[in-house]
Parts: C-alpha cells; structure tokens; sequence
C-alpha cells in the first residue's frame, strides 16, 4: 500500500531525515517495528483476543512474555520479541520458527553467480549491500542446493520430434586429481513443432568424438526424442556416423557460415572481399542445379589460386547442400548454427571470470543457471513458422502430423 505524500513528509519532519544514510536507518527501525506488530498480530489471532481484551472468553492459554531472536535481513542483523504462549501452541507464520534468515540471501547468491560473478566477488557485494559476511565456500554451498534441480532438468522427459535440432560444443578447463584438463560441454538445443526454441541437454565430457556424440544422441532417445528431421551442426568430428546411427532418416546441413569461414583461411586478404561476394551467388542459388553452377564458376575464376578452399565445398556438399530444396523461411533457420552460437556467446559472457573449473559439476551448474536467464528471453517463435511448418507437414507428411 502507497504511503501518502502528506505522511512522507511528516515522517521526514519527525524524524529529521536529511542524508540517504538516514533513509536507509529509518527504513531498517521500521521493517523491525513493522515485523513486530505482524507478530504481536498473529499471536492475537492465535489467541482469539487482543492483550489485555479476553472479556468474557473462555480459554485456558494466554500470553507468556516474548523470547529474543536475531535476524538477518536486507536491512542487516536486528533482534525482534517473539511472541510466546503458555500452551506452546503458537506458531508463527510470518518467521516460522527456526528461521533466522529472512533476507532471500540464497537466491541473491544463486543469481549473482549465475550472471558470472566469482565468490570472491558475491563475497564483498554482500559485505557492501547488506553487511553479511559469507565465505566462499559458504557460496559454494549455497549454489549447490540446485543441484537436484540440475539433474532433474537432464534427464527430463523431451517432446517426441523436433524439426530443427542444433550441436555445438564449448571447451572449457577444468581440474581434476591436482590436473587441469580440457572439457567440452556439449549443448544440443532444438526447434519445437510450435517454432519456439529449447535447450535440449548440457553435458561436460571429455574432447569431442564419435562415440560422446552417439551418447549424447542415445540420451535425447532415450528421453522420448524419436524423431528430427535436421540436424544443423559445423564440422565438428563424429557427427555425421552418430546421427546416422541414431536418427537415420534425419538429414544433416553442414553450418555455410563455417563453411565459408574455412574457405577464407585460405584466400589472401586482397581477394577475400571479391571471393566472398562470388561465393554469395552459390549459397544464395534458387536451386541445387544453380548452385553447383555457380560453385563451378566460383572454380573456373580461383580454382588454381584457391583450390584448398573450393575442395572444402566440393567435398562436403553432400551434407553442405540439404536447404537448396526448401523455401526462404526454412532456409533461414537451418544453414546456419548462429542460434546456437548466440546462446554460447551467453554462456562465454558469465564464465569468462573463471579460468579453471574446480569439477565438471561446477561447469554443468553454472552453465545450466546461465541457461535459465536466457530461456527467459525466448518468448517469440521463428518469424513465418505457420509457413514452415506447412511445408515441412507437406514434405514430411506422418513424421510431422503424427505429434501435431
């Protein structure tokens, strides 16, 4: 409830507030006075009377003085008066018993580190905002408390197909027997039926291959994924041979933009930009037939200059030219993986401060807070999804309409 202007200036009359400090005092003296009264309140309700007002009321219980409790809240530490009574029978609402920490601190710290802050780091905020003193393995304890909830989401049930499934991986050091190792967290996220998108899984393993990929893969399966019809990757080892062996009927379309970019490490700087622009005509084509056209054009004028970076296309166009035969709106979501590159940007930005991870689980727990505050943001579907996925149910008839 607002408080009127004509009291908040009869407050700041009485009592001479004239520096933020004395706001700050004043509101610290009033959330306790306040609490206060809530309590004296409830004890009234559990009673049936107000104090001193029984009247006629018959009951065998009544007050039984007050016992001290400290505190912590935003506002700092401060002792409040619990109420007792003689029966024992009143228990408060407001500050159950055995609570002494009513500031929200956890989930303060749980969002703090969650946006990438260190210990150290949450450690002096909390000093400077609240006057809390709290280690950093008392932090530490705290973000594990979401632990369950970790494992929980990886082994949730997921939905039985997914247009658009994208993989990537984030390496990432950790320590491990007095070591520090490379890990790779591997991210697979998906496009629903309804064109919004969801992080599939995060797993931290050992350096991407074949055989972590097939597990990954075998997981999804195993959670109730039973179909997808694209697989939208880069040239990551293994891919291709493990969705091949778990998802059969699935195509693959290798990312263009990481085609490109592996082309253009082999082109001299003077050329890239008239290389680059050539090579739109390729990707841009209406049709495979016009692309390949185009491709050989591409080879006719850099073939003998460049012909490292036109074999990277002709060797993968298999898995390069999958989007050809669909529209501009299905082009747009698969050929390229930047939906995924721009959740792992997200991921890059709150782990950044850390250099080394004490353990997998400390990788998998900070990466799967980070994903709660982007999913936040994932309120719209893909532009023109009912057109997509009219022409995906045409094409793809059953596979589809089965789980529409």
């Amino acid at each position: 409830m607002p408080v009127a202007k004509e009291q908040i200036r009869q407050i700041i009359s009485e009592n001479n507030i004239s520096s933020v400090t004395d706001v700050y005092a004043l509101l610290r003296d009033s959330f306790k006075d306040i609490l206060q009264e809530l309590l004296e309140a409830e004890m009234d309700a559990s009673l049936g009377y107000e104090k001193n007002q029984k009247g006629d009321l018959e009951t065998d219980n009544k007050r039984n003085g007050h016992s001290t409790k400290t505190l912590k809240s935003q506002y700092g530490q401060f002792q409040i008066d619990v109420p007792r009574d003689r029966n024992g029978e009143f228990e408060p609402k407001l500050i159950p018993k055995y609570q002494r920490d009513i500031s929200g601190i956890e989930e303060k710290v749980i969002s703090l580190y969650a946006h990438g802050m260190s210990t150290r780091d949450i450690h002096d905020q909390l000093q400077e905002l609240y006057g809390i003193e709290m280690s950093a393995e008392m932090v530490s304890k705290i973000t594990d408390k979401i632990l369950p909830e970790v494992k929980e989401w990886q082994a949730r049930p997921l939905n039985p197909v997914y247009p658009f499934v994208f993989m990537d991986c984030i390496h990432y050091k950790v320590r491990e027997d007095g070591r520090i190792l490379s890990r790779a967290a591997y991210i697979v996220l998906g496009v629903t039926v309804d064109g919004h998108k969801e992080i599939l899984s995060i797993t931290v393993g050992a350096n991407e291959s074949s055989k972590f990929w097939l597990g990954m893969l075998n997981d999804l399966k195993n959670r109730g994924v039973k179909d997808v019809l694209f697989f939208c990757v880069d040239g990551l080892a293994g891919f291709k041979e493990a969705i091949g062996a778990v998802y059969p009927q699935a195509q693959i379309q290798r990312c263009v933009i990481h085609m490109l970019r592996n082309s253009f490490k082999y082109v001299n700087y003077n050329d890239l930009k008239k290389f680059s622009c050539d090579f739109k005509a390729v990707y841009n084509a209406p049709n495979e037939e016009a692309a390949l056209s185009e491709l050989g054009a591409v080879r006719e004028k850099w073939g003998k200059k460049y012909p490292y970076a036109i074999r990277n296309w002709e060797n993968n166009w298999e898995d390069v030219s999958s989007f050809f035969q669909f529209s501009d709106d299905i082009r747009r979501i698969m050929y390229t993986t930047n939906i995924i590159e721009g959740l792992n940007r997200q991921y890059r930005k709150v782990t950044k401060t850390k250099s080394v991870f004490p353990n997998d689980t400390a990788l998998e727990k900070l990466l799967y807070l980070a994903s709660r505050n982007v999913v936040k943001k994932w309120t719209q579907r893909y532009r023109n999804w009912d057109q997509v996925l009219n022409q995906l149910t045409v094409l793809y008839g059953e596979r589809l309409t089965e789980y529409l």
